[in-house]
């Protein structure tokens, strides 16, 4: 759980600071702000599920901007927060059924989809600092290793 719960401190600080960067840059790359409020989408959704309730009617993606970001950003910031609390170590292991967007059932382990959410995450991202990039905007630094030291 330890290991867990520092890479949801990661996936948080992460969040605020490509918001911050977004902010910063006044990007009007919408397709950029897309792609990051598909991150904090999908986060809203895996952790409806992690807790038993129905996501269907959650989108995925959808096109949004650097407010509803912020506000996804803090929403997901106290769910995670308080289920990573309620969480024990011998809860990683209990398997989640859910649906996914397309309504096909799956099951899989509370670990896997907390692992999951976490690289998800950081691969869209990187994905986030490439189009920054590409549209001469310095890209921020969200690697694990700078947030922990």
């Amino acid at each position: 759980m330890k290991t867990i719960r520092k890479m949801y401190d990661h996936l948080i600080w992460a969040n605020r600071r490509i918001l911050e960067t977004l902010q910063n840059a006044e990007t009007d790359n919408q397709r950029t702000i897309d792609l990051f409020c598909h991150i904090l989408n999908a986060e809203r959704v895996w952790v409806t599920r992690l807790r038993g309730m129905d996501s269907s009617q959650l989108p995925i993606w959808s096109e949004g901007d650097l407010a509803i970001c912020a506000q996804l950003i803090k929403q997901n910031e106290e769910n995670f927060t308080t289920f990573l609390a309620d969480t024990e170590e011998m809860d990683l292991d209990k398997i989640i059924s859910y649906a996914n967007s397309a309504g096909k059932q799956f099951e899989s382990s509370m670990r896997d989809i907390l692992t999951h959410v976490a690289l998800h995450g950081q691969y869209h991202r990187g994905q986030i600092n490439s189009r920054l990039r590409a549209d001469g905007i310095e890209p921020v630094s969200v690697d694990y290793i700078i947030f922990a030291r």
